[in-house]
C-alpha cells in the first residue's frame, strides 16, 4: 500500500476476502471486501477498520478499488500488484454471479 505523498511503500498479500454484495443503481454494484493479510505482509499500524470497495459493472467487472478506514475513504492507494490480486478474487465465479445476481435484483 502507498500513502499518499510518501515515497516508500509496501505490497499487502492478501490470504482471503469476504464479501458482500450491493446493487447501487442501474450501472454499478459496490462489493465491500474485508481483507485477510498475511502474517508478513500487515497493514499499516494507523489504519483502524480497512476494508475495500470494488464499483462494479452489472456484469461483473471490477472498475474502481477503493481503500477505507472506518467506512471512508482513506489515505492509501493500492499498488498495481494488490489490485491484481483483488481483481482476481471479484473475477471468481462465485464472486461474479453474486454481484450479476445483485444486479438483477428487483427493488420493491
Amino acid at each position: 500500500m502507498i500513502r499518499y505523498g510518501d515515497e516508500s511503500w509496501s505490497e499487502l498479500r492478501f490470504e482471503s476476502f469476504e464479501y458482500e454484495a450491493e446493487r447501487r443503481d442501474g450501472q454499478w454494484v459496490d462489493v465491500m471486501l474485508r481483507a485477510k493479510v498475511a502474517d508478513e505482509t500487515p497493514l499499516p499500524s494507523d489504519l483502524i477498520d480497512f476494508s475495500i470497495m470494488a464499483i462494479c459493472t452489472h456484469q461483473g467487472h471490477p472498475i474502481q478499488l477503493v481503500t477505507m478506514d472506518e467506512g471512508c475513504d482513506c489515505e492509501y492507494q493500492l499498488t498495481e500488484w494488490e489490485k491484481d490480486q483483488i481483481q482476481a478474487f471479484i473475477l471468481t465465479d462465485e464472486v461474479r454471479t453474486a454481484i450479476i445476481t445483485e444486479a438483477n435484483r428487483v427493488e420493491v
